[in-house]
């Protein structure tokens, strides 16, 4: 099936169904948490994006998030397993169906993608020029490759290289300042 790439304008209620969603996740997995964050453009005030929610769970075990793979189908998940990126646990929701609302990506503690995520989204937030750059960027792929999500993911893929190392680079010279 193919989707439509849709890039819409920040949505005020992201933050609040970011909680909403961890919160009926915590639900499932409970103690295997460590910690839960709202990541990807819609976590970031005044970016555009894809109306999906992104959640980053840090989690003890991830083998052990295996195991509830059906209480995540209870909550309308589809466990995608590692999908292409070793040592995550990845979920997508579709709600209503065939429209993709959420994704969740666990990592076990210690897993560098957990800092690379958060250094992104905490370099957006207080970079808005970049954002507003990165925002732009996407409006126009979106429309380029309205119905080829590989086209949109490929126009990307440069800028968003370029950016992870500068955010990484901050983030970890932020972190040796305090």
């Amino acid at each position: 099936m193919t989707r439509e790439v849709r890039v819409v304008p920040y949505n005020d209620n992201w933050p609040t169904e970011y909680e909403n969603e961890v919160n009926r996740i915590r639900g499932v997995l409970g103690e295997e948490i460590v910690s839960a964050h709202h990541i990807g453009s819609t976590s970031i005030p005044g970016m555009s994006a894809k109306p999906i929610i992104d959640i980053l769970l840090e989690v003890r075990n991830i083998e052990k998030i295996d195991s509830y793979n059906n209480d995540m189908i209870a909550l309308g998940y589809e466990p995608r397993g590692e999908l292409g990126l070793p040592g995550r646990r990845y979920f997508s929701r579709e709600y209503p169906e065939n429209v993709r609302t959420h994704h969740v990506h666990a990592y076990q503690t210690g897993n560098i993608e957990l800092v690379r995520h958060l250094a992104f989204r905490e370099y957006m937030i207080t970079h808005p020029d970049d954002a507003k750059v990165y925002s732009e960027l996407k409006i126009v792929l979106a429309r380029r490759f309205q119905w080829d999500i590989d086209g949109y993911i490929s126009g990307k893929h440069l800028y968003m290289e370029r950016m992870e190392r500068v955010a990484l680079e901050w983030y970890r010279s932020s972190d040796d300042s305090k």
